[in-house]
């Protein structure tokens, strides 16, 4: 099974417009937040579902240093996964989601759930636990958010999108269900699996390196 994006090589830098946040002036501040096109092939004989995760490896264990002017995150902090898209029950027959099919621009609060297009449902992302602690912004964000790494941080983030064709027509998991909840639900479901990949990072010094 391969998974491919029409929008950027395998492992290079995520185009802006897919971003969560992006630099504005000598700040950072919202982007366009549309998902990605993503297609793919060689599903297997058998498959009676899809699902997509996307998750970042890089996020920091700890928030010490976070988003602070006056330092940086160090590159050698221990790192965690943060889940940007938690995605179950698609269509096996499915080869591809349109670009901002299912995400465009970033909503407080975050976008209702888990209904989705094509049938499917959306676990939350956790932007959830992220803006728990903000009047502004809490509530249960489900679908696609974005890449938004600490503008301060030493580590350029990866971003790993998993297509999993499964032997289930639906995922045991019911209302807002997380990324975590969703990987132990299908791991004794997937027939095959395909990944791809891209980087982005908010650090100016490190952009200037690039």
């Amino acid at each position: 099974m391969k998974l491919w994006s029409e929008s950027w090589t395998d492992g290079a830098r995520i185009p802006e417009r897919y971003a969560a946040g992006r630099i504005e002036g000598e700040g950072v501040g919202f982007a366009a937040n549309l998902n990605p096109h993503l297609a793919w092939s060689g599903v297997p004989a058998g498959t009676c579902s899809l699902a997509l995760i996307c998750h970042d490896t890089d996020v920091p264990s700890r928030g010490d240093d976070v988003n602070k002017a006056d330092r940086e995150v160090p590159a050698d902090l221990p790192r965690v996964d943060f889940f940007h898209w938690v995605l179950v029950d698609l269509p096996p027959t499915l080869t591809e989601i349109g670009e901002g099919q299912f995400s465009s621009g970033f909503t407080p609060r975050g976008k209702p759930g888990p209904a989705a297009p094509h049938g499917a449902r959306q676990g939350l992302n956790d932007y959830t636990g992220w803006f728990a602690g903000d009047a502004q912004m809490a509530g249960n964000y489900f679908g696609y958010d974005g890449p938004f790494p600490p503008f301060n941080d030493a580590l350029v983030h990866h971003y790993v999108f998993t297509l999993y064709a499964l032997s289930v027509p639906r995922l045991a998991v019911e209302g807002a269900f997380t990324g975590t909840q969703a990987r132990v639900a299908l791991a004794d479901h997937v027939l095959a699996e395909a990944t791809f990949s891209g980087t982005y990072t908010l650090n100016r010094r490190l952009l200037a390196q690039s």
